[in-house]
């Protein structure tokens, strides 16, 4: 909990939410306390409170309560728990896999009995009754929970209605058994057309009762699987940084948990140390990797007085640093905080299923009561009657209607995962048809965010081979992101390096020295070449101007007094963003580069893709910014990115896609995941995502079709048991096939 002045902040866990009903209702208790703001998710299945001082935690706690749901404050965990943490399994899982199995066990058999007459042995109903019964009151509970907690606030969803279908089929049965012929022994399930062709009284429905209960039950352990685990984003925040470090206290070196490191305390970065704080330099230089928080490939040089942040790296020199903020005060811990919001106040999609089921479910109980008040007007039986209106129960009961979306879901993300995607779940899929804007990252996205060697400028005399080759054989011995893209570069050309290097040295931030083939050879920035008396020309100058002026790095090489290479070494653009970017602009989508890197590098690389609106020299905090102010002019907005810088801007878009090639914290905090790792794998998922959707909505139709389409029939006693549940395996085998056209994806 977190507590600014008079107010405070807390994140409740928050059990029992299935539809976008419980989040208003949530929302709307906690908010009728004074002075109580709040914002529920239902994807992340948490609530985050802020609250005055004259509100405790538990009164909270209360008034969540009082909805019918269960919150509880959860309990911290350390930077290492949260890392193992992430490896477990998704609380709540097993439970509804267990459901799920007892239901399959059991209401295969009773499917069986009820549906082939020649299996019908003596008491064959009784023992369905004994098996139809753990699966509707016991698996089925989730849905009635549901059910009943929706009604006290007067709310009819997806689940009113599975409880009125399977309760009514289930009570029916039972009448049967008990007060009607459907318990004599060698009861069979009659052939009659008809339902006034026999005795109404003879006919049970367990397998519809069981059977809908099953499939439910599969429809929503495939979406429980497919949504990611709400904490994610931030388990992979904390792993990022040190779990110990060394600090010099007394002139004595030693290690120290994380959490012990306080403000004014000396540490000590060793070449490929994580920094393990926020801090301020002291002694030494080195290179150090901001990509974590940048998202730009190319190293920051530091020194004496540079101020550095927690979860970089250190690459190539040793530093004292003093820690100037520590724990929930660093720059980490806040983007941890920014990603928490962003998922917080990221809206949820109500089901489509929730929204048809609050009209559909009033209507059938309608239906139902005019069938009973029609039969009885026409002076039929009563019991004719209650077996009509039952049957209409019992036919709207929502079989396929609860298969529409797990299934098209299961299918659509199988062929994405075939195509290296990874969709997180039903609310990324249904975000897709609205999205009219994508922002993409820069480096690692749009780009490679490998560095490579982009051209080679040889002084006049100076054989470009052998400077690759003098050059090449110095940068193999460094660290340094630069010299390996060097190194890359003579590995593309063939180049052989057979000379030895001798007395080789690296200075930190500014170059390295060797002696390759007995000639003395110096390599790395201008400050390094004046520093060694190598002469630089004009023309070498005004081309070290242009490299850094595109965003480029120069790395200059020289021998015998004179700078003899400049290297350009840049950040290239993949070699699909062209077509990706035109793609995504053919859909009617805005496209935005949103990037770290300064405006004349960001802008050479957008012209070339084809981006026309970029926003340069962006942080963290900025993105989120963007993002936030695009969706507040009614832009729905996509965000593309594969940093840890971009994981707030991520869980904060309406759909957050991450490069597959990109940091965990990225992939934790997105809805699709992109394994390819290339930008035209985005337009697929979009492509793709849109097409999944168009099936749901087709299967709901369908589904609800079949309803609308039967209930007359029931309601006319037009329903024999067998022509139902005939029925409803035809209607469920429908969305299936439906749904499996998703497989010829292209």
């Amino acid at each position: 909990m977190m507590t600014s002045g008079s107010e405070s902040t807390v994140v409740l866990d928050i059990e029992g939410m299935t539809c976008s009903s419980c989040v208003s209702r949530v929302e709307k208790s906690l908010t009728q306390l004074p002075g109580v703001s709040a914002a529920v998710n239902l994807a992340t299945n948490t609530a985050r409170v802020d609250f005055p001082a004259t509100i405790s935690t538990e009164d909270l706690l209360v008034a969540v309560a009082k909805t019918g749901y269960t919150a509880h404050v959860p309990v911290s965990v350390s930077k290492r728990d949260a890392h193992e943490h992430d490896h477990s399994a998704p609380a709540g899982s097993a439970p509804l896999a267990v459901r799920l199995i007892v239901s399959v066990i059991l209401t295969l058999p009773i499917v069986a009995m009820a549906m082939v007459p020649a299996w019908q042995f003596d008491y064959w109903q009784w023992v369905s009754l004994v098996l139809a019964t753990p699966v509707v009151f016991w698996a089925g509970w989730l849905f009635h929970r549901a059910t009943f907690i929706n009604l006290r606030h007067g709310t009819l969803t997806m689940d009113t209605l599975i409880t009125l279908g399977t309760f009514a089929a289930f009570g029916w049965s039972v009448f049967a058994l008990f007060f009607g012929m459907a318990g004599h022994i060698g009861m069979r399930h009659g052939l009659e057309l008809f339902a006034w062709q026999q005795d109404p009284t003879g006919n049970i429905y367990f397998e519809a009762a069981a059977g809908v209960t099953t499939f439910l039950l599969l429809g929503r352990y495939l979406e429980d699987r497919s949504k990611r685990s709400a904490g994610a984003a931030l388990r992979a925040l904390a792993a990022l940084g040190a779990y110990e470090v060394s600090v010099m206290r007394n002139g004595v070196e030693s290690r120290i948990p994380i959490e012990e490191l306080n403000v004014g305390d000396v540490f000590v970065v060793r070449p490929g140390d994580v920094i393990a704080t926020d801090g301020t330099v002291i002694e030494g230089s080195t290179a150090v990797d901001e990509s974590a928080l940048t998202g730009e490939s190319i190293p920051v040089e530091v020194q004496a007085n540079s101020a550095v942040t927690g979860a970089t790296i250190a690459l190539d020199g040793r530093l004292l640093v003093m820690a100037t903020r520590v724990g929930q005060n660093t720059r980490i811990a806040q983007l941890a905080k920014l990603v928490e919001d962003a998922q917080l106040h990221k809206a949820g999609v109500q089901r489509l299923a929730d929204k048809i089921s609050a009209i559909f479910v009033p209507i059938v109980i309608v239906i139902a009561f005019a069938t009973l008040a029609g039969w009885l007007l026409l002076g039929q039986p009563l019991a004719g009657g209650f077996t009509a209106a039952v049957a209409v129960l019992v036919i709207a009961c929502p079989c396929a209607l609860g298969l529409a979306t797990p299934v098209a879901l299961l299918v659509g993300t199988g062929r994405a995962a075939q195509m290296g995607i990874i969709i997180s779940g039903p609310e990324a899929i249904e975000s897709s048809s609205r999205i009219d804007t994508v922002v993409l990252d820069k480096t690692g996205t749009v780009t490679s965010g490998l560095m490579s060697v982009a051209e080679i400028r040889v002084s006049v005399g100076t054989d470009e081979s052998e400077a690759i080759q003098r050059v090449g054989a110095l940068e193999r011995l460094s660290e340094h992101p630069v010299a390996k893209a060097i190194a890359r570069e003579t590995d593309r050309q063939n180049v052989t390096n057979s000379s030895l290097v001798v007395d080789f040295r690296s200075t930190a931030g500014v170059g390295v020295y060797g002696k390759v083939g007995g000639i003395d050879v110096w390599a790395g920035t201008v400050e390094w070449m004046e520093r060694n008396d190598l002469l630089l020309s004009a023309d070498q100058r005004q081309f070290i101007a242009s490299t850094h002026s595109a965003g480029g790095t120069a790395i200059l090489a020289g021998w015998n007094s004179c700078v003899r290479a400049i290297f350009a070494v840049t950040d290239t653009v993949r070699d699909d963003s062209v077509a990706a970017i035109s793609r995504l602009n053919a859909m009617g989508l805005q496209t935005i580069l949103l990037t770290g890197d300064h405006e004349g590098v960001a802008r050479t690389v957008a012209d070339h893709v084809g981006i026309s609106r970029v926003i340069a020299g962006a942080s963290p905090e900025r993105k989120v910014a963007v993002i936030q102010e695009l969706m507040a002019d009614g832009r729905h907005v996509a965000m593309v990115g594969d940093g840890v810088n971009d994981a707030a801007a991520l869980a904060q878009a309406d759909l957050g896609l991450a490069m597959g090639t990109g940091t965990d914290v990225a992939i934790a905090a997105s809805d699709i995941t992109l394994v390819r790792g290339t930008l035209s794998a985005a337009a697929d998922a979009l492509s793709l995502s849109r097409r999944t959707l168009g099936i749901i909505r087709g299967n709901l139709f369908w589904a609800f079709a079949y309803n609308v389409a039967a209930i007359p029939l029931a309601a006319l006693g037009f329903l024999n048991p067998m022509l139902a549940g005939a029925a409803m395996a035809f209607s469920s085998l429908f969305v299936v096939l439906n749904s499996l056209r998703l497989k010829s994806f292209r």
